[in-house]
C-alpha cells in the first residue's frame, strides 16, 4: 500500500506539472467536475461536494411490456445532454424518431469469461464483471486493446465462441434467461455489406430474411431503419467498399450495419466498436445518431476504445476494463471522480478517455523505457512517468470499496428482485422465403458484379475462341482423331482451370452468410441452395456460349442431341467445379490459399485425366486409385469423346473400317457401351451433389461456429483497402 500511496502522490504531482511547464497548475485546472449553474468556471475535484449516485426507480407495469425509469438527478452528468458540463452538440433537425421502442433492463452479475490459451498467465479474460444496462441509456464498455471489451459484450449477448466458458448470471427484466431472436441486435466490428446494392436495397434484403409477414409492411420497417439512422440521404446509393467502386463514407457504412439490425425493431442493441475506422467527425456524428435512438427507448450497450471530449459527454455509463478486471462502473462523470479519489485526476487539456487509457495501459510501460534517457535532458515527459500496472491495482482496490460500487449492488438488487415481461422470440421468415430472396440477391448481384462474373465470361469466351481457332480445320479423317482428343482436353480443362478466377467472390459469399448465419437471418441449407440456383443461370450462360463456339469451330458431328449433350456436360462439369470451389474457400477461409490450393488440385486432376498418359497405363497405387476416379475431367472428357465416336467408323485403306472406339484406343480409353456416356454424366451430378454435402458440412462445423472467417474478411478487407 505504501508502494501504490507513493506512485499515487508522484502522479498527482506530476500531472499539475505537466499541465503548466512555468510553475505548479493549481487542482482547479482539473475541469471535468462542475458545479450546477457555473458552466464555464472550471473546479477542482477537492472543492467539489460530496455528490450521490442518481436514484433511478425502475418500476414494471404489470400487463406491460415496458420498463418505465424514473431517474432524480441528483448530481450532473455527462451523459446528460443538457447538463452543461460539456459543450455537446446539437441534435440534426427533424431528428424525432415517432416510433417508441419498448426497451429492457440487462444485468450482468459476477460474469467471469474464460477461454483456454486466451491469456499467457490466465485463461480468465472477464473476472467477476457486474453492471447494468437501462431502457434509453447508453452504456460503454471501454478499455484498451485485449482488456475483454469485446469478450464481455458478447457474453452478456449469449454470443461467446464455443471454447469459451462463462460463469456468472444474466438478467433481462429481472429474469434469468437468454434474449430470444428478434429481442435483440448484434453488430460486429467489420461491416458485412453488399457492394453492389444500394442501401434501401440492402435493408430490405435483410428484412425480407428476417421478418415474416408482406413485402409492403417490410418497406415500412425499412423507411423507419433508414430515418433512424439518419440514411436518408445515402438510401439510393451503391455501398460500395470495392477498389472500383468508392461506394458511401465509412462512417455511413457503419450506420447501414446498425440499420441492418434495426430491421427486426430489437429491444437492445449491442455494438462491438462503433467508431473502428471513423474519424472524429464521422465518430461524433455516428454517436449523436445513437444517442437520438437511445432516447426512443432502445437499451444500447456498446464498446469502445477512445473517444474524443465530445463523444464522451454523450455517455450515460461507462463500464472500464483492464485485463479482464472491473475498474470502474458508473456514471461517465463519476467515473472521473473515481479516478481523481485514487490519486489520478485529469489534467485540463487531455479528454477524459485518453486519460484512463493513460492510466490502465501496461503497454505505455514501453513507452516509459524509451523515453527516460530523453527524460533524463528535457525533464518529464508530460505524466507519462508511472508505473500502470500499481495504477490499475489502486483504481481496482478504490472502487471495490468505493460508494460507486455499492450502489451498483444495490441497482442490481432493485433490477432483479422482481420479473419483469419476459422477451418473446420473432417470427422468422419460411425457408421458401429466404431461398428465394438469396437467389433473387444474388442474381442481382451477378448482374452488377462485372469483375467476378462478366470480366469472367468474357475470358471465358476469349479463351474458347483461341482454342477453337487453334484446332479448327481438323476434317473427319482418321488422323484427325488424336488432335479432337486434344482439343476437348484442352477445353475442358483449361476453362476448369479458370473458374478459379471466381473464388473472391465465393468468399465473399461465405463472408455474407457468416454475418447472416450469426445473426440467425440465414442457414447453411438455405445459403447453400440459394447460391446454388442464382449460379445456375450463369454457369449455364457459361456453358451454352462457350460450346456453341468451341462446337462449330471444331467440327463436331452435325446432330442436335449431340450438342445438346456436349452442352449438357460442360454445364455439369461447371456445377462440379463450382462446389469444390466452395468446398476449398469455406476451409481455407482465405483467397491466396484458396487459389492455391485450387490450381494445384486442377494440375493434379489434368494429369490423371488419361490423356497425357492413357488411363490404364498411370501408376496403380496413387495415380489411378483414387486420383483419376475423384478427377471430374476424366468422366467429362471421357463422355463428350463417347458422345462423339460412338456408331461412328473409318476407312483403312480401301477395304477396312475400323470403328471410333478402336480409332481412340491409342489416345484415350473409353467404353464400348452405348450407354456409358450417360453413366459418366450421372458420376458427374453426383460429385456435383457429394461437394455441396461437403460444403454444407464444413459450413455448419467450421464456418458457422468459428470466428475465423470474421478474422480473414478482416485481413482481407485491409489488404484490399489499404488506408
Amino acid at each position: 500500500m505504501e508502494e501504490i500511496q507513493s506512485q499515487s502522490d508522484n502522479y498527482r504531482s506530476s500531472s499539475s506539472s505537466a499541465s503548466s511547464p512555468a510553475s505548479r497548475v493549481p487542482s482547479s485546472n482539473f475541469f471535468y467536475l462542475r458545479k450546477p449553474g457555473s458552466l464555464r468556471q472550471p473546479i477542482s475535484f477537492e472543492d467539489s461536494p460530496e455528490w450521490e449516485d442518481t436514484d433511478v426507480d425502475v418500476r414494471v407495469e404489470e400487463g406491460g411490456d415496458t420498463i418505465n425509469v424514473a431517474a432524480t438527478p441528483a448530481s450532473p452528468c455527462l451523459s446528460k445532454l443538457n447538463s452543461g458540463s460539456l459543450p455537446s452538440p446539437p441534435l440534426p433537425e427533424n431528428a424525432v424518431v415517432a416510433r417508441k421502442i419498448a426497451g429492457s433492463s440487462v444485468v450482468w452479475k459476477d460474469l467471469t469469461v474464460t477461454i483456454k490459451g486466451k491469456r499467457k498467465y490466465s485463461d480468465k479474460v472477464v473476472k467477476s464483471s457486474s453492471g447494468y444496462a437501462l431502457p434509453g441509456t447508453m452504456t460503454v464498455i471501454m478499455g484498451p486493446a485485449k482488456s475483454g471489451k469485446s469478450t464481455l459484450l458478447r457474453a452478456i449477448a449469449g454470443r461467446l465462441h464455443h471454447s469459451a466458458k462463462m460463469y456468472g448470471e444474466v438478467f433481462v427484466n429481472g429474469t434469468k434467461s437468454h434474449l430470444p431472436y428478434g429481442s435483440y441486435g448484434f453488430v460486429e466490428r467489420e461491416t458485412t455489406l453488399i457492394g453492389s446494392l444500394t442501401v434501401r436495397e440492402h435493408l430490405y434484403y435483410s428484412a425480407l430474411l428476417q421478418l415474416p409477414g408482406f413485402f409492403c409492411q417490410k418497406k415500412t420497417v425499412v423507411e423507419d431503419a433508414i430515418h433512424a439512422m439518419s440514411l436518408s440521404d445515402y438510401a439510393n446509393k451503391l455501398i460500395g467498399g470495392h477498389c472500383y467502386m468508392k461506394g458511401i463514407p465509412n462512417g455511413e457504412r457503419r450506420r447501414v450495419s446498425i440499420a441492418r439490425e434495426l430491421v427486426m425493431r430489437p429491444h437492445i442493441l449491442f455494438i462491438d466498436e462503433p467508431l473502428y475506422h471513423l474519424d472524429s467527425v464521422s465518430a461524433l456524428l455516428m454517436m449523436v445518431t445513437l444517442k437520438k435512438l437511445a432516447s426512443t427507448g432502445f437499451t444500447l450497450i456498446f464498446t469502445i476504445y477512445q473517444s474524443s471530449t465530445e463523444v464522451f459527454g454523450l455517455f450515460d455509463r461507462i463500464c472500464l476494463l483492464s485485463n479482464g478486471n472491473t475498474l470502474f462502473f458508473g456514471e461517465t462523470l463519476a467515473c472521473l471522480q473515481h479516478f481523481s479519489n485514487a490519486g489520478f485526476p485529469c489534467p485540463i487539456m487531455q479528454s477524459p478517455s485518453d486519460h484512463f487509457l493513460r492510466a490502465i495501459n501496461t503497454d505505455f510501460d514501453r513507452i516509459i523505457a524509451m523515453c527516460k534517457n530523453w527524460q533524463d535532458d528535457h525533464g518529464d515527459f508530460s505524466s507519462v512517468n508511472m508505473d500502470t500496472a500499481v495504477a490499475i491495482r489502486t483504481l481496482e482496490a478504490t472502487y471495490k470499496s468505493s460508494a460507486d460500487a455499492a450502489a451498483v449492488e444495490t441497482m442490481i438488487l432493485k433490477l432483479t428482485e422482481k420479473e419483469g415481461p419476459y422477451l418473446k422470440s420473432k417470427g422468422k421468415a419460411s425457408s421458401a422465403t429466404r431461398i428465394a430472396v438469396l437467389t433473387w440477391r444474388s442474381l442481382l448481384i451477378m448482374s452488377r458484379e462485372w469483375k467476378y462474373y462478366w470480366l469472367r465470361l468474357i475470358i471465358c469466351m476469349l479463351l474458347t475462341l483461341c482454342i477453337g481457332t487453334v484446332f479448327s480445320g481438323l476434317g473427319h479423317s482418321l488422323s484427325s482423331v488424336v488432335m479432337r482428343v486434344a482439343a476437348i482436353f484442352a477445353f475442358i480443362s483449361f476453362t476448369s482451370l479458370l473458374s478459379i478466377a471466381g473464388a473472391p467472390s465465393l468468399l465473399k459469399e461465405i463472408k455474407i452468410y457468416a454475418s447472416e448465419e450469426s445473426n440467425g437471418h440465414s442457414g447453411a441449407i438455405v445459403f447453400l441452395l440459394g447460391q446454388l440456383l442464382s449460379s445456375i443461370p450463369f454457369l449455364f450462360l457459361i456453358s451454352i456460349s462457350s460450346s456453341l463456339v468451341f462446337y462449330f469451330l471444331i467440327g463436331l458431328r452435325d446432330e442436335f442431341s449431340l450438342l445438346m449433350y456436349f452442352v449438357l456436360n460442360f454445364f455439369i462439369c461447371l456445377l462440379v467445379n463450382e462446389g469444390l470451389m466452395l468446398l476449398i474457400t469455406s476451409l481455407w477461409l482465405h483467397v491466396f490459399w484458396s487459389v492455391l490450393t485450387l490450381v494445384s488440385i486442377h494440375v493434379v486432376m489434368m494429369l490423371s485425366a488419361g490423356y497425357l498418359r492413357i488411363r490404364n497405363a498411370l501408376p496403380g497405387p496413387v495415380w489411378t486409385y483414387p486420383i483419376s476416379y475423384i478427377a471430374f475431367h476424366t468422366y467429362s472428357i471421357q463422355g463428350l469423346l463417347e458422345n462423339e465416336y460412338l456408331g461412328t467408323s473409318f476407312a483403312v485403306g480401301e477395304v477396312r473400317t475400323i470403328s471410333g472406339i478402336q480409332a481412340l484406343r491409342s489416345a484415350y480409353d473409353i467404353s464400348s457401351n452405348s450407354n456409358s456416356k450417360w453413366e459418366n454424366l450421372l458420376v458427374l451430378f453426383l460429385m456435383a451433389i457429394a461437394y455441396r454435402i461437403l460444403v454444407l458440412l464444413v459450413l455448419h462445423f467450421r464456418v458457422g461456429k468459428n470466428e475465423s472467417v470474421l478474422k480473414f474478411c478482416r485481413c482481407n478487407q485491409d489488404t484490399n483497402n489499404p488506408r
